[in-house]
């Protein structure tokens, strides 16, 4: 599944994806960021990854294809590791109110509040 359409709206900090079977996926920047595929966030094996935490402001500042398959996102935050694959980004829009839900979850688990992202 291909892309037609990348959009980032700096002012929203949404990722809004178009693709080639008409799905439109509009994808928070905080979503795409504690859902990084990078190492830092996956961790380096089972059961290592790493919550992800005050990412309620983050923004993109950057995105950079990488082939005919994927992009690389570069966060305000400095992030800039993990390549978004198409399908990654596919799964992360047709799955987004379940991953929400579960990361939500992991950070009530953790004991951490989110913050109320300011809308500066």
């Amino acid at each position: 599944m291909f892309p037609t359409e990348i959009k980032l709206h700096r002012k929203s900090r949404i990722l809004e994806v178009h693709f080639e079977d008409g799905q439109v996926f509009e994808l928070p920047a905080e979503y795409l960021r504690v859902h990084s595929p990078s190492a830092e966030v996956r961790g380096h094996g089972p059961n290592t990854a790493v919550l992800q935490i005050g990412k309620e402001n983050v923004n993109i500042n950057d995105i950079q294809q990488v082939g005919n398959y994927a992009v690389k996102l570069v966060f305000d935050d400095g992030h800039a590791t993990g390549l978004y694959s198409w399908e990654y980004l596919y799964e992360l829009g047709s799955q987004q109110e379940q991953y929400w839900q579960r990361y939500l979850e992991a950070l009530k688990d953790a004991g951490i509040e989110r913050q109320a992202p300011s809308n500066s």
